[in-house]
């Protein structure tokens, strides 16, 4: 591979970037538990959504410390809306490990030990906040050098190919604005399903854009069908006041508070389902009161509600 391909690649992608600088509040920094929270917030959400809940995070937690300090349900509150709460739950967790240990890993293998810290968080950090020449390799980047290589991603030979050329083109003396570029051009140029081709700045070099296959890459993986379940959820009043359960921090949504219920077994009904959930989860006997309603959502799940009250002798021994 020629020398000036990948200094013209490097050097086109970051005048781009220079011209056409989006910004977001994370940028305006280079204090790394910043620039790690900012990581954490743009996994599985969009940077225009992200940037108003860091924003908010940020006065509320302005240092690690203020985080390590806090309480779970405080940190979940905070969260609230955006979704994946594993991210902040183990954010959380790795701040308190920092505090203790009084350091903020400096290295790759050092931070990428953290809880919730994955190769690519690891080098976004690594590169932006150290200015280590580290990749940050996520969907949108594997997608551009899909592209521009004709790599089929979809298979781990692919993957191991980005991982090379990568670590060629990025710019050693701005890492970690080569890595935003980036991300910045997947997000905006080069986009899964409408690129805007034309004023990508590295199309001279793109071997899908010269030969007009770009809708092609990448190649799409064989996905797994999304299973389907049928929840239950009981909604218990005693009185004037409702019971809500808060959920085990080793589950999905751990932390979450709920009202009490879960899936439905084979060969058991909506009724017998919520009774039972209740009983195991909470040591509860229930009655049924009334019907509310049944929820279909799109991912296939459907929930059931019933109405309850607790049994007078439940209630008696619970005071």
């Amino acid at each position: 591979m020629k020398s000036n391909q990948i200094n013209n690649i490097a050097s086109n992608l970051l005048v781009w970037y220079d011209n056409n600088l989006r910004k977001y509040s994370w940028r305006k920094t280079n204090d790394p538990y910043k620039i790690w929270l900012s990581e954490i917030m743009l996994q599985q959400t969009q940077a225009i959504t992200a940037n108003i809940y860091y924003e908010k995070w940020i006065k509320k937690f302005p240092t690690l410390s203020s985080v390590a300090n806090s309480n779970l349900d405080d940190i979940l509150k905070q969260w609230e809306g955006l979704g994946y709460y594993a991210r902040a739950r183990n954010f959380y967790s790795a701040c308190q490990i920092v505090h203790n240990n009084n350091k903020m890993p400096n290295t790759y293998d050092s931070f990428i030990s953290l809880p919730g810290v994955g190769p690519y968080t690891a080098g976004a950090v690594m590169s932006i906040a150290f200015n280590q020449c580290i990749p940050a390799i996520d969907v949108n980047v594997f997608r551009i050098f899909s592209r521009m290589f004709k790599i089929d991603i979809s298979k781990i030979k692919g993957k191991k190919k980005v991982y090379k050329l990568i670590n060629l083109y990025i710019d050693k003396n701005r890492p970690g604005d080569f890595n935003q570029a980036l991300m910045d051009l997947g997000r905006y140029v080069c986009s899964a399903k409408i690129p805007k081709c034309e004023i990508c700045p590295i199309n001279s070099n793109c071997k899908s854009f010269t030969t007009n296959t770009v809708l092609i890459y990448p190649k799409p993986n064989n996905r797994k069908k999304k299973p389907h379940f049928s929840v239950g959820v009981g909604i218990i009043k005693n009185k004037n006041l409702i019971l809500v359960s808060k959920r085990k921090n080793n589950k999905m949504l751990g932390g979450l508070w709920e009202f009490p219920g879960g899936k439905v077994l084979k060969n058991e009904t909506i009724i017998e389902c919520i009774k039972r959930e209740i009983m195991e989860e909470l040591g509860i006997s229930v009655n049924p009161s009334k019907f509310i309603k049944t929820h279909g959502r799109n991912r296939g799940t459907n929930k059931s509600s019933m109405g309850y009250q607790l049994s007078n002798q439940i209630i008696n021994g619970a005071q």
